[in-house]
């Protein structure tokens, strides 16, 4: 066995699909060099993607940082500057190779996958930390010995070992997104000394987002981000494979980075790997290096929330998987008066303004790991994207933007009209309306329908949304592009409505009586007849608005 072997800057282990719909396994000197001939990332999971996008721009805002386009060392003094090296890298439509190439030559030897002293991403000392199995390392859902994935996309063997450049990719993955079932190492515990938690990986406590382009080359610059939402550059970079030493300290409290290279290859765990002949067969873990989440503004890649009581303080805020995207976070894009914008979205309005970027286009994606029982496994892995004209994040159009709220808005208000129908229906048909009772009730019912409500506008709502062109000084536009959302917002509630309707038995559009089982003196009339008056009532008033 070698002591130095499969180094990343050679080795294929980064997934890729080409435009031809093609995946490929290429090194990371190779995705460099053909990036604008490749569509995507397309490794196992979304959410592996975009560990593996941070660490590609990592890789890019350190050279990029200290040297020009044409590969001469030169460090930034000032936003102009960096705004003119990021346009001239743009203008170029591909990577000067030379430049990143013989950056990582000079690297080599920090990327071996196995090294006796600097293995990459990982630390020997994590061997005193807790040991799984590749079965843990290997997918999107946590498992153990008594906690079986039912569902996986590797079986038999596959799921026991791993090659090299699978373990590669999923080292990124665990460092990420890793849950809080690592215990502390035994010897902090035969020292008694009482470690903090660190709570997931970083990328899991966020709501992630970012922006694609029409190849990697393209997504990779436009999430190159060369100054902060202040206008200001960054502090000198400094990823951690130009430490000096590996890092070992076990559930260590940093200060915030100030760097992004430092951010994106941060060390949320210390990990090594176990291998048997040429497969990887588990790792060891430990906790490693976590900051405090709140006004963690170095981080330009996540949705914020504003505290309820201490307006000037903001965490990360989580994507919620049971939305989709266009109903979760439109404010922390579009701006408002309570919302924080991510950094990556100041950015792009920055590139608009200056007309560094003339795509009409703006691809908007999130990514997000959902965890369960205080954040001890993972029970999800999901993503959504948007498509916008750029323009509507212009300060220019604050009236458009204003309107993809207002009629975001109108959704939730005809999705509680269309929620209340199905109970009353629901009801009139034999259901119950305890609040002692829980599955089966009038309330799962009508949770069910509105959710089919939201499905079935998912794809149109996108659709209007992509088509808006704005025109800051045309208000009949604006005005119709407001009303056409709502008449088809609309249609497709009074279309499930007449489904309700049709589905219910005959005695119950006529009505019953029923004996309110949390007060049995007060009985109530339900009538599916009248339910469904009072909702195309309430659906023409608000299409009139």
């Amino acid at each position: 066995m070698n002591d130095r072997e499969f180094n990343l800057l050679d080795e294929p282990w980064i997934k890729v699909i080409d435009k031809n719909c093609v995946i490929h396994e290429v090194s990371l000197l190779e995705l460099f060099e053909q990036a604008h001939t490749y569509k995507d990332l397309c490794g196992e999971l979304p959410t592996q993607d975009f560990a593996m996008l941070r660490l590609l721009l990592a890789v890019l805002h350190t050279v990029f940082s200290r040297y020009d386009v044409n590969g001469d060392e030169l460090l930034l003094d000032d936003a102009c500057d960096a705004l003119e090296r990021w346009n001239k890298l743009w203008e170029n439509k591909r990577f000067p190779s030379e430049v990143i190439t013989e950056y990582l030559k000079s690297q080599k030897e920090n990327f071996y996958l196995f090294h006796p002293e600097r293995p990459f991403y990982q630390c020997e000392h994590a061997k005193v930390g807790t040991e799984y199995t590749a079965s843990k390392l290997n997918g999107n859902l946590s498992e153990s010995s008594n906690k079986i994935r039912l569902f996986t996309n590797i079986n038999g063997k596959a799921k026991e070992e791993m090659t090299f450049s699978e373990a590669a990719r999923w080292l990124l993955y665990v460092n990420a997104y890793d849950d809080t079932s690592a215990k502390p190492s035994r010897e902090s515990k035969e020292q008694g000394v009482k470690l903090p938690s660190t709570g997931v990986g970083w990328l899991g406590k966020l709501g992630i987002i970012f922006v694609s382009g029409n190849n990697l080359f393209e997504t990779l610059m436009l999430n190159l981000i060369m100054v902060d939402e202040n206008g200001e550059i960054f502090g000198e970079e400094k990823p951690v494979w130009e430490r000096e030493e590996a890092l070992h300290g076990e559930r260590t409290k940093i200060s915030f980075p100030e760097n992004l290279s430092e951010l994106y290859t941060l060390q949320s765990r210390r990990l090594y790997l176990k291998r048997k002949d040429q497969r990887v067969t588990g790792y060891f873990l430990l906790g490693g290096d976590f900051f405090d989440r709140e006004n963690a503004f170095i981080e330009p890649m996540t949705i914020w929330k504003q505290d309820k009581k201490q307006k000037d303080i903001y965490t990360p805020k989580r994507h919620d998987f049971s939305k989709q995207f266009w109903r979760e976070c439109p404010g922390a894009i579009l701006g408002s008066d309570e919302n924080r914008q991510p950094g990556i979205i100041l950015w792009i309005k920055g590139l608009e303004e200056k007309e560094l970027i003339k795509a009409s286009c703006l691809n908007i994606h999130i990514v997000s790991v959902q965890y369960g029982d205080k954040d001890f496994f993972v029970t999800n892995v999901f993503s959504d994207s948007l498509q916008m004209n750029v323009s509507l994040i212009s300060d220019m159009n604050i009236k458009w933007r204003q309107m993809v709220l207002d009629s975001i808005s109108f959704c939730e208000s005809i999705s509680k009209k269309v929620w209340m129908l199905a109970k009353d229906i629901n009801l009139a048909s034999g259901g119950s309306n305890s609040t002692k009772e829980s599955k089966g009730t009038s309330v799962f019912f009508a949770e069910n329908v509105k959710a089919d409500f939201y499905n079935r506008i998912d794809h149109l709502f996108k659709r209007w949304l992509y088509g808006l062109d704005p025109e800051p000084d045309n208000d009949d536009k604006l005005y119709d592009k407001k009303s056409q959302w709502r008449r088809e917002c609309v249609d497709v509630a009074r279309q499930i409505g007449n489904e309700l309707i049709s589905q219910t038995s005959t005695a119950a559009i006529f009505g019953r009586t029923k004996i309110n089982v949390d007060d049995k003196k007060k009985n109530e009339m339900y009538s599916a007849a009248s339910a469904m008056n009072r909702f195309l009532r309430g659906l023409s008033a608000a299409e009139k608005l």
